[in-house]
């Protein structure tokens, strides 16, 4: 059975009518949706990433913060949104700014917890770079705990890993997060 297929037994069991005129093209729409965000599972690390890894004498952090993010949680497919801050110590080697993004958005776009996809990122970027160090954030608010359940509408959940240099040295941990406040 197709997703398009899935997605019109999903509206009858919900007792809807899929050949109602708002309906009609419903189904072939969702599951187009839902390929696309759920893209991440045809991308690699390594396509992602391409030739963008240059060598460089730099040693100070490399951040990029307020990186957009939409992902969809494996335990009720709900939406969540929020924004992720990436920092990593080179090692002498760089990885191009949009490359980051793209790791972020590559991970994201998987059913996934947020708790996880903080540690994928981290690891990924650890594993491209052979940073001495790699931290992340992630800010994100969940429409599982806004649209049902406790519906708690100002709610944001704050993941953070660090690797390296960020876990072992506190002040280069607490330079990361003074940088992203």
């Amino acid at each position: 059975m197709s997703l398009q297929q899935h997605y019109t037994a999903i509206l009858q069991e919900l007792g809807e009518n899929p050949s109602r005129e708002g309906l009609l093209d419903t189904p072939k729409r969702a599951a187009k949706a839902m390929q696309y965000l759920c893209k991440g599972y045809q991308q690699t690390l390594e396509e992602v990433v391409g030739d963008a890894l240059f060598t460089s004498d730099n040693s100070e952090i490399v951040l990029v913060k307020d990186i957009e993010l939409y992902s969809l949680c494996e335990h009720h497919m709900l939406p969540f949104i929020g924004k992720a801050h990436v920092a990593y110590l080179p090692n002498g080697k760089v990885l191009g700014l949009s490359k980051i993004a793209r790791i972020v958005d590559m991970y994201a776009r998987r059913l996934q917890i947020q708790e996880n996809l903080t540690h994928q990122i981290a690891d990924a970027i650890e594993e491209i770079t052979g940073a001495l160090g790699v931290a992340v954030v992630i800010e994100a608010k969940h429409m599982c705990m806004m649209m049902r359940g406790v519906e708690k509408q100002n709610s944001t959940m704050i993941t953070s890993v660090m690797l390296g240099a960020f876990r072992e040295k506190a002040t280069t941990r607490a330079e990361f997060l003074s940088l992203i406040k």
